[in-house]
């Protein structure tokens, strides 16, 4: 199968639609074999009380980019793709801007994918190192 970059970042956008993602603007930019990115910008909407880039957020951006690089490997209408496991480390905290997260293959196993994503801002510092378990289950009919 070859690698389709505007495919799968269509397909990766236009499942967003009703849904976490389209809430907090995550949008996927950048794709590749192993790995795919996306962006989610930094505003009210997504600030914890203190004015500061929420920690849940980033969480959420990880899983959204993680879950979604999962599909690149598998058939999507016969198997699907499920979280099990997802760890972060906040590093540096953020007001305002934009931050990407980058998820990057560690395992791609039959059935458990391992992603690494790491959550950059603009000048490509790290906010937030993540890790993720993806479980492939069959599509239930």
């Amino acid at each position: 199968m070859i690698f389709d970059k505007e495919n799968v970042l269509a397909l990766c956008n236009k499942w967003c639609k009703n849904t976490l993602m389209e809430t907090l603007e995550i949008e996927y930019i950048d794709a590749e074999e192993g790995m795919l990115k996306a962006k989610m910008p930094v505003n009210s909407r997504v600030h914890q009380p203190m004015g500061l880039l929420h920690g849940g957020a980033m969480v959420a951006l990880a899983e959204s980019v993680g879950s979604a690089a999962s599909l690149m490997f598998i058939n999507t209408e016969k198997q699907e793709v499920r979280g099990i496991e997802i760890s972060a480390n906040h590093l540096k905290s953020k007001r305002e801007g934009t931050v990407f997260g980058t998820a990057k293959i560690i395992h791609q196993g039959a059935s458990i994918h391992l992603w690494e994503i790491r959550i950059t801002d603009e000048e490509n510092r790290l906010i937030s190192l993540c890790k993720l378990t993806n479980m492939v289950l069959p599509r239930k009919k």
